[in-house]
């Protein structure tokens, strides 16, 4: 070993040892670097979500400074953007198009509108391929809380609510502004004193602890909903389009959760025993209708102990059209087990109200002296309610594993990682859903919230695509938006245990167009939903309907396989969105406010 040391200084080949020795130290360094990225957050099976315990589940944002980013004026091989022909769809309602509602030929074909057929969903074939035109002097929406209150005319021009409803201060135009002042058809004392005036006829309401989730049946502009917002309640405000011009338009420009919906002849997109409360205020629903059909889907989708709030002139007033409502009312509820827990008039609005409970075990239905309507046979309902048919059966009350009585959720906000009622019975169930809310709870606040390219603080109407267990909305919860946790049909049904965690959502087909209007949600995200989908489904026509829903300067949130991303990139880039890519697996699109020149489709 001396001896060869010796040679090599007689040689003088130490510098080229020592340029070999920094050179592998240079090189292990680099391998040591790149084992060390961000690990890629991927859920495989949303009912069993697979992360990989053996790399740091929170990676430090200093990994996405060295992101590869792409944008409109950058183009490689794996980025080649394809020969799209946008055009503008056409029509007097383009503007505010929406595919499954305004399905003309289709409504026009229907054989009976008795039952509000022509409000449902009627989808064309195949999904059209049109860009919605955007309103004569549409600009980014008014930021919240502000718009609860204002909202840009221009961005909704829709004066006829104004007029109609003038007299009961729904909404004014105000100059450039429509304003909100908080009436309504029943809130003549103004939404805020309509709500505390509830809780005060039943303390046990408890806003936001004990009634977190509410559905609002014929919503109006769903001021209800966004001043309950003020209580930590998260209300799923519904109105048919059309009925009252623009009116669920409004609420989401507002920033307040809402979407088309009618109780015609199908199952409204939600699961089973999900809310906590229905409320009602002149919603002009015929509940006694179709031998009682509407409210038996009120009753399938009230949580057992929830109240149904009904404020409407039946309640109150004595004359025979009333009074004949009334009676039938009473025979109705009597036979579903739904008991009256309070019955109030506020003399000062001139409006009063009645409170009914569902019951929380099945003792009631079993002591019926008639078996009408019947229990539904469990063996023949399907899960999930899209494009089912409206029961005319009671469903059958959910027990707790401690006994028959339905145990109500834990208050909020404990409830929302608390173990849900429904979740799957599986042996690992529980261990899987605290490890997806982990994952979720890393991701957002390690990658999504300052390490991707999103203004945050312009979000407010949020869409997950693909909601699994609601981890990403449990993830943002204190931040000042809210979110539609969607459940595709296609995939597991969880979106009981998202209404258990005291969230909202609903079931949807993304083959297919949404009920919501153009420009109203600001963010929209999906974890692996592209995969499944361009197998049943064009993945241009869901870009489409992504670009219909989002507001132009809107972010679309994308994790995928690469393969899926550089498709989706090259589409998005074609309508010219801005266009990031991070760490290889998130995509982060930007809407602008581009749209074709002169150009008309179908």
């Amino acid at each position: 070993m001396a001896i060869a040391m010796q040679n090599l200084f007689k040689e003088r080949k130490i510098p080229f040892l020592f340029t070999f020795f920094l050179l592998l130290i240079f090189v292990t360094f680099i391998l040591i670097s790149n084992s060390q990225k961000s690990p890629i957050y991927l859920v495989t099976d949303i009912t069993q979500p697979q992360l990989n315990h053996s790399i740091n589940p929170t990676p430090s944002l200093q990994n996405f400074k060295n992101d590869n980013v792409l944008s409109n004026d950058t183009r490689n091989d794996d980025f080649e953007m394809d020969n799209f022909d946008w055009k503008l769809c056409k029509g007097s309602v383009a503007v505010d198009y929406i595919p499954c509602l305004d399905n003309l030929e289709a409504i026009k074909a229907l054989k009976s509108r008795r039952h509000m057929e022509h409000r449902e969903r009627h989808c064309p074939k195949p999904s059209p391929k049109c860009l919605i035109p955007l309103p004569d002097g549409y600009k980014l929406p008014v930021p919240w809380p502000k718009s609860r209150d204002m909202i840009w005319y221009n961005n909704v021009p829709h004066p006829k609510l104004v007029e109609y409803k003038k007299d009961q201060n729904w909404v004014v135009k105000t100059g450039d502004y429509l304003v909100f002042p908080g009436g309504g058809t029943q809130f003549k004392d103004g939404v805020t004193n309509y709500i505390e005036s509830i809780e005060k006829t039943l303390p046990e309401i408890e806003w936001g602890k004990h009634i977190r989730v509410i559905l609002d049946v014929g919503c109006g502009v769903a001021s209800f909903g966004g001043y309950l917002l003020d209580k930590n309640v998260i209300t799923m405000s519904f109105a048919p389009k059309d009925e009252h011009e623009a009116q669920i338009q409004f609420a989401l420009e507002r920033g307040i959760p809402a979407t088309l919906s009618v109780i015609g002849t199908q199952k409204l997109a939600f699961p089973d025993n999900a809310y906590d409360m229905i409320h009602c205020a002149r919603c002009r629903v015929h509940w006694d209708g179709d031998g009682g059909k509407p409210l038996m889907e009120l009753n399938r989708i009230l949580r057992p102990g929830g109240f149904f709030v009904w404020s409407a002139t039946p309640v109150y007033r004595d004359d025979e059209r009333d009074q004949k409502v009334w009676k039938a009312m009473v025979a109705l509820t009597e036979a579903i087990c739904w008991k009256v827990v309070k019955k109030t008039f506020f003399y000062s609005a001139g409006v009063g109200l009645v409170i009914y409970q569902k019951p929380v075990t099945s003792s009631c239905y079993d002591n019926r002296k008639e078996n009408n309507p019947p229990l539904c046979d469990q063996n023949n309902r399907p899960n999930s309610s899209w494009y089912a048919p409206l029961d005319n059966c009671l469903v059958p009350l959910p027990t707790s594993s401690i006994g028959n009585t339905y145990e109500w959720p834990s208050p909020w906000p404990q409830r929302l990682n608390s173990k849900p009622q429904r979740l799957s019975l599986k042996a690992d169930a529980e261990e899987v859903f605290d490890e997806d809310t982990k994952h979720w709870t890393a991701l957002v606040s390690d990658v999504y919230i300052g390490g991707l390219a999103i203004n945050w603080s312009s979000v407010r109407n949020v869409m997950d695509m693909n909601a699994g267990y609601g981890g990403f909305a449990s993830a943002i919860i204190d931040r000042p938006l809210w979110v539609m946790n969607v459940v595709p049909i296609s995939g597991p049904d969880t979106l009981s245990v998202i209404f258990d965690r005291g969230l909202i959502g609903m079931y949807h087909d993304w083959c297919e167009s949404f009920n919501t209007y153009p420009r109203t949600y600001d963010l929209l995200h999906s974890s692996f939903l592209f995969g499944n989908l361009t197998q049943r489904c064009d993945m241009a026509e869901v870009v489409v309907e992504m670009d219909r829903i989002l507001r132009p300067g809107g972010f679309l949130l994308v994790q995928d396989t690469m393969q899926m991303l550089n498709k989706l990139s090259s589409i998005l880039r074609s309508l010219h969105w801005s266009v990031t890519l991070h760490q290889e697996q998130f995509l982060v699109g930007k809407k602008g406010f581009w749209r074709p020149n002169d150009k008309v489709g179908i």
